[in-house]
């Protein structure tokens, strides 16, 4: 144990004497958090060594793998708490802040007692660790965050999915947002508001954010994706994006949008196009931009045939949360779903081979492309999409809803998510949708929807996901302009545009009523359920949206 009395010297990491930036950055916490450096190792900006090492010392279960990754354990979450997450209602934000379900506001005195209660656990510490970096890649609109926590694979995983500032730009750094990640320690659930012993707020006024009650390093993540939803419209005008997004030989962008599980991650690292970021964007005046400066891609299932650029990604300096490993050979199965469905590798985007670094594109997407993942097997794996049709199945948001991406799930549920990311919305959706919409009318953008789901049947009867190989056929023909050239039936119900034939994909698995293996009136019983899910779904939208939106609707 470290004495009270030991000097700041001492509590350096190496015994050597602070820089001054590291003193800058202990008296900041102390002046703003009442951090007390005098009693805990404030550990600034450390290196990929130095927190392999702390991980493996004083965090139990840490290990590393047989290809160089360190193993952590999130505890009892292994996915985000959405029903936990808050806004602090105050009067620079309250106004802008989409109210309700997603939103739940939080008492300015009720945020001050969490915080203070997150301090009080980081003071208790021996050491804790503060990480400092960038969200956004194009400098004109960049935020700047720091992070403080008191393990050191949380502060490993920020130094991977922040953007990594250089060494100079580190002196003097003043954060425009600060994260106090107290996870290990619950929040007090008899405090006015609290639902559980699980409490992520956000303060706008404050620029701050105080996670505690769940150790899953999800939540900063999206705690950064959250803020980034709120300032880059309301003080920038700029479009932020639940997508990935990559970019062609010719400069061609594609766009993904989709939820966790849909296939951002894989379908963007693709070995013919450089990836600009695999989660989270922003649509500005010039073009495109990473929020992130890594990737935190689903690795249940990883192989190196299916996924070769983020299997080979996994490597030193890389994290692998919560996943199962041989422990003789240190070697991890990846099909070893034990500990969840939701195992995690964080690594630094530089680790694509085919990253493009910086993650800018200067020019706006020529495709768009809505990913869900249909357990139900009734949506067509393609399918063209009218300015309208985007609008409707933007704002709907559909997929379903994959084992593990959040706490309590454990098989698909269906599921609508508003601009396919409600969780981590600040502002009502149509505000998102408005701009998408300018934005695809200014730059003359092809817009399609994507299943990357079930086919044949649905997922409790027998039906299997759609071969990542015909996926990857469908892109390939997307990107080409092969798809766009192909003749086109239409599909009943949701009035989507089909292509009869696409290279590289057997013609039965276009059309879900062609690929059904079970009675045709099941499947129309199947379809229009689906369909009428839709319109209730729409149905809370619908006094915003314009006639045309309206009328893409399923016709059931």
């Amino acid at each position: 144990m470290v004495s009270d009395t030991v000097n700041r010297t001492s509590l350096h990491p190496g015994g050597v004497q602070p820089t001054r930036e590291h003193t800058e950055i202990e008296e900041e916490l102390h002046d703003k958090a009442n951090i007390d450096y005098d009693r805990v190792a404030i550990i600034p900006n450390a290196s990929v060594a130095a927190l392999y090492e702390d991980a493996l010392v004083y965090e139990t279960g840490s290990a590393i793998t047989s290809s160089g990754a360190l193993t952590a354990y999130s505890g009892l979450k292994t996915g985000r708490s959405p029903l936990d997450k808050r806004i602090v209602k105050e009067p620079s934000s309250e106004d802008e802040i989409w109210w309700g379900p997603v939103n739940k506001p939080m008492h300015p005195d009720v945020w001050r007692i969490n915080r203070e209660r997150a301090v009080d656990y980081l003071n208790t510490r021996n050491r804790i660790y503060v990480v400092d970096g960038y969200a956004g890649w194009d400098e004109r609109y960049r935020i700047k965050v720091r992070v403080v926590c008191a393990r050191a694979y949380h502060a490993l995983f920020m130094r991977n999915m922040l953007i990594r500032p250089k060494p100079e730009e580190l002196v003097h750094f003043e954060p425009d947002y600060v994260i106090y990640n107290a996870g290990s320690f619950p929040a007090n659930r008899y405090t006015a508001g609290m639902t559980s012993s699980t409490s992520v707020a956000i303060n706008f006024g404050e620029k701050e954010m105080v996670i505690l009650g769940t150790e899953y390093a999800g939540e900063m993540k999206k705690g950064v994706f959250t803020i980034l939803f709120y300032e880059m419209p309301v003080k920038y005008n700029v479009l932020t994006l639940h997508s990935s997004a990559n970019e062609g030989k010719e400069g061609d962008v594609t766009l993904f949008f989709g939820l966790s599980g849909t296939g951002k991650t894989t379908l963007s690292a693709d070995p013919n196009r450089a990836l600009i970021g695999d989660d989270e964007h922003c649509w500005s005046d010039r073009g495109v931009f990473n929020i992130e400066g890594g990737c935190y891609a689903k690795c249940i299932g990883l192989s190196a045939e299916k996924e070769p650029e983020i299997f080979g990604s996994i490597r030193f300096g890389s994290v692998l949360e919560n996943v199962v490993f041989n422990p003789e050979t240190r070697a991890v199965d990846y099909d070893d779903c034990t500990l969840t469905e939701n195992t995690r590798a964080c690594y630094p985007i530089e680790y694509i081979q085919n990253a493009k670094i910086p993650c800018i594109a200067d020019s706006h997407p020529s495709n768009i492309i809505l990913l869900t993942c249909d357990a139900r097997a009734v949506l067509p794996p393609i399918s063209k999409l009218n300015n309208a049709q985007t609008m409707y199945h933007f704002i709907s948001g559909y997929t379903s809803k994959m084992a593990g991406t959040e706490d309590g799930v454990t098989e698909p549920q269906a599921t609508f998510s508003a601009c396919f990311g409600q969780p981590f919305l600040a502002l009502h959706p149509m505000r998102y949708a408005r701009m998408l919409s300018d934005k695809i009318t200014e730059h003359k953008a092809n817009v399609w929807l994507l299943n990357t789901g079930w086919v044949g049947a649905s997922a409790t009867k027998g039906g299997r996901r759609c071969p990542l190989k015909y996926t990857r056929a469908i892109l390939d023909a997307i990107h080409s302009g092969e798809l766009a050239q192909q003749e086109y039936e239409t599909y009943e119900t949701f009035n989507l545009q089909v292509p009869r034939t696409a290279p590289g994909v057997p013609d039965q698995f276009l059309n879900p009523s062609k690929s059904w293996s079970g009675d045709a009136t099941e499947f129309q019983d199947e379809v229009k359920k689906l369909g009428q899910l839709f319109r209730e779904n729409f149905a809370k939208y619908e006094d915003e949206a314009t006639q045309d939106v309206k009328e893409a609707a399923p016709v059931v």
